[in-house]
């Protein structure tokens, strides 16, 4: 069956992939959803269908989705990050008289269970880029007093919820997507998301902060992408303060981290404000551990394989924060062997590192969450990439274990963005795989300074633009010629 989907309009590029992974953790492809739907036309991948309203922007928030129940539907929308809500389409039109036409055709059997004498319901009038006075609203919902209502209403907790959405061509410099005709929908609301979630969860009330902490609301589509469900172990090397790990937990899944800097994991910033702290703060379950480890020398010990369900991390590339491995200069090159802490300086024991290259860092996470994740686990974390010309390399870091189910782009400058790459587990970690990235890693360890000079995001993001580019001539920048919807950028 046909939905409306109406999605809070940023993000835009998270908005569908994470209706399709909540899709699949809820079993959507494999329950009810028949095999020309499922695969929709690809053998390896599994997909939704989505179609836009007629004239609709491809960024715009409505769009209809075809999902196998209403269950499955409530479900998506209730978990969902990015949506306002999903609804069971009465009727569209592109004025109120079309309205009617149509709703008065949906036929009766979908509309009168929920018309009857001894149900509540409330009737929300919404639109999009423009605000209806309060006027307007009564307006308009009098105007639909040709649905046979027979209930009672209820605005605080009614059974049944209904919504008239408009939209209209309101003016080009709103930032919005452009709009062609006036579009107006009446229907019932299957699901919403939790308004309340992000609030809660915000950064500016959490106990343990660091400069990287990852933002509420992305990092809860992280867990999302990730199929975060009670019963699945989820591992973050990179865990900082835990902020990614909070997200997973919330979800009811079994967390575990591990970060280079001890002090991060072990001490934070006293007994009452640490990692711990933070899931203590919201009543989560607590991570079954929180390592002290390297991912250029993972702690797991040989021939373990296939422990965690999701892998999800931000990993260090060196704009905010540049990453860092274990070593140091001297042991780097050679100048000193590895050696062995006494037992006695264990406890205040820092630990010398050097610095970690973006290339050789996702390379290590890559290999890492080949040989950890169980078949059909998901690694989720963030790729940065340089902008040029308001475009992006889609060349993104491969593996012969993984597959892309999703990459999403969230810019952050006009010089640069980070996409969330979504990655799942389709074939075994094998002995040539292992063999094959212990030369790799090797080869990072003699060519350690090339590396990091090839990858010095840092520098190609804060480096002085060209003169030639910031001219009294040139008008890509100009204030006049700034671009009327800004896509993206939201």
């Amino acid at each position: 069956m046909w939905y409306l989907c109406v999605f809070y309009h940023r993000l835009l590029d998270y908005r569908k992939p994470e209706v399709e992974s909540l899709a699949e953790l809820f079993d959507v492809f494999d329950n009810g959803y028949g095999d020309d739907l499922r695969n929709n036309g690809n053998a390896e991948s599994k997909s939704l269908q989505w179609r836009l309203p007629l004239h609709h922007h491809p960024d715009s928030p409505f769009h209809f989705v075809n999902l196998p129940s209403e269950d499955a539907a409530r479900k998506i929308a209730n978990r969902s990050i990015l949506v306002k809500g999903i609804y069971e389409l009465w009727g569209e039109g592109s004025s109120y008289e079309e309205l009617e036409e149509a709703i008065k055709s949906y036929p009766d059997e979908r509309k009168l269970p929920y018309l009857t004498p001894e149900s509540t319901f409330k009737i929300t009038v919404d639109s999009f880029g423009k605000v209806i006075s309060f006027e307007e609203q009564n307006d308009r919902i009098w105007g639909l007093s040709y649905i046979p209502f027979k209930g009672r209403v209820n605005l605080r907790n009614p059974d049944h919820k209904f919504y008239l959405i408009e939209i209209d061509n309101y003016g080009n410099n709103n930032g919005l997507p452009p709009v062609v005709h006036r579009r107006i929908f009446f229907g019932r609301e299957v699901g919403a998301a939790d308004r309340k979630l992000l609030p809660t969860y915000q950064l500016k009330s959490r106990n343990y902060l660091g400069p990287t902490a990852m933002d509420a609301e992305v990092a809860f589509l992280m867990a999302n992408q990730a199929l975060a469900a009670p019963g699945k172990l989820v591992y973050d090397p990179f865990v900082g303060t835990g902020s990614i790990l909070v997200a997973a937990a919330h979800f009811g899944a079994m967390t575990m981290g591990a970060d280079i800097d001890i002090r991060v994991v072990r001490d934070g910033r006293g007994p009452d404000c640490n990692v711990w702290s933070n899931f203590k703060q919201y009543g989560l379950p607590m991570p079954l551990a929180l390592l002290r480890a390297d991912n250029n020398l993972p702690p797991w010990r040989p021939g373990l394989k296939e422990v965690f369900d999701a892998i999800i991390c931000d990993p260090p590339y060196g704009v905010r924060a540049g990453g860092r491995k274990s070593g140091g200069r001297k042991l780097l090159k050679g100048a000193v062997g590895p050696y062995t802490v006494p037992d006695d300086k264990r406890t205040d024991h820092i630990p010398s590192t050097a610095p970690y290259s973006l290339v050789e860092c996702v390379h290590d996470l890559l290999d890492v969450a080949a040989r950890m994740l169980v078949m059909g686990g998901r690694l989720v974390y963030f790729y940065p990439v340089l902008r040029e010309d308001d475009a992006i390399d889609t060349n993104f870091p491969e593996h012969p274990c993984f597959r892309l189910v999703a990459s999403c782009e969230q810019i952050l400058s006009l010089r640069y963005s980070r996409v969330l790459l979504t990655m799942v587990k389709i074939g075994p970690y094998t002995d040539e795989l292992e063999v094959t990235a212990r030369m790799k890693h090797l080869e990072f360890k003699e060519n350690h300074l090339k590396w990091l000079e090839d990858g010095n995001l840092h520098s190609a993001v804060f480096s002085p633009a060209d003169p030639q580019l910031g001219g009294a001539g040139d008008t890509k920048f100009s204030k006049d010629s700034k671009p009327k919807y800004r896509g993206k950028y939201v």
